[in-house]
């Protein structure tokens, strides 16, 4: 069985697995209580499915981009986790996550996340020949920078900012299909197909050299104390 754990955002989620398949999964709004809420979500569905932690034999997680507390929280959690039961760990991108949801339209698939500061999370996932590929890694950059690189239609999805929904639209016109509400939702369940992948060909990560995929670090103020 695989446990996949998403704190990447303020929407966090926890998906239990046999070899891919989905036995249980539950998604909250988790905000800032990443600490708080994640290892009570864990006992709740091992109690509702009557799993226990034995069970486990992988662990997959969401390695970012997203929120900083968030992704510190889950990484630790996992690693933690999977040293204590022995078991290996592999950390999947969230950009990642959010885009495999429309991998069999075969289109180019461009995962959106606001980056702050007026830039954006983004990266370009397509199937080709029947196999998912990376096209373009993880990367920050501006709408403005993203816009001349769509060639062709292409799948927007994640958590675009609305204020350039817009922008997409005038600027790329039919080249972009953006999808929007419900239908971008994010889910566990996505993360343990990607991670079973990766565990069942032995694709493991070095679990204590594991780190999140923040793509820049946060800015950190310096007290005025602290100059002096």
């Amino acid at each position: 069985m695989e446990l996949s754990i998403d704190t990447s955002t303020d929407t966090a989620g926890i998906a239990l697995s046999s070899q891919g398949e989905i036995i249980a999964e539950l998604t909250w709004h988790a905000g800032q209580n990443h600490t708080a809420e994640l290892a009570p979500n864990l006992l709740c569905i091992m109690e509702q499915t009557g799993l226990s932690l034995k069970d486990i034999n992988g662990i997959i997680v969401a390695q970012g981009p997203g929120s900083f507390n968030g992704l510190r929280v889950g990484m630790s959690f996992v690693k933690g986790l999977a040293l204590a039961l022995d078991i290996p760990l592999v950390g999947i991108s969230t950009l990642e996550v959010e885009a495999f949801p429309y991998a069999s339209t075969a289109l180019p698939i461009c995962p959106i996340q606001n980056a702050g500061r007026g830039e954006i999370a983004t990266a370009l996932f397509q199937t080709k020949k029947g196999k998912w590929c990376r096209l373009a890694e993880e990367h920050i950059t501006t709408v403005e920078a993203l816009i001349p690189e769509i060639e062709r239609r292409t799948i927007f999805c994640g958590r675009i900012p609305l204020a350039i929904v817009p922008l997409l639209r005038e600027r790329l016109r039919g080249k972009a299909l953006i999808v929007e509400g419900s239908a971008g939702f994010r889910r566990a369940g996505y993360l343990a197909e990607l991670g079973w992948s990766r565990l069942k060909s032995c694709d493991f990560d070095h679990s204590p050299t594991l780190e999140p995929l923040y793509l820049r670090r946060p800015s950190i103020t310096v007290s005025r104390k602290g100059k002096h």
